[in-house]
């Protein structure tokens, strides 16, 4: 199997178990390859490990519920928590250095561009 064709396994895999904490073991069930097969797919398609590629498509999910959330009818924490982010002050450094603002300041703008675009 390619590896192009491995992620895209993977892919759709994660895409509907965002909230879940996936091992490897599952993850390599999913695809149909051994551990070193996945992890060589993902370094040459995606450019890093399959945890890294988990925890950013978390935080992408993450980010647009974020976006198209509106301050008072959620938190930041419940969003997390809800893609199994619990370590807060880490999810916030993660979160911060992946998309360049406070995770608090997506839910504000999202609001706001919310608004405008009404």
């Amino acid at each position: 199997m390619l590896p192009p064709q491995i992620i895209n396994r993977l892919d759709a895999f994660v895409r509907e178990h965002l909230d879940e904490s996936l091992p490897m073991a599952q993850l390599c069930d999913v695809t149909g390859v051994s551990e070193r097969s996945l992890r060589n797919a993902c370094h040459a398609v995606c450019g890093t490990s399959p945890k890294r590629y988990l925890t950013l498509r978390r935080l992408e999910a993450v980010h647009r519920a974020l976006e198209e959330a509106r301050p008072g009818q959620t938190t930041v924490t419940r969003v997390a928590a809800d893609f199994g982010f619990f370590e807060l002050g880490r999810f916030a450094g993660v979160y911060s250095s992946v998309f360049g603002e406070r995770p608090s300041d997506t839910l504000r703008g999202g609001a706001s561009g919310a608004a405008s675009a009404a």
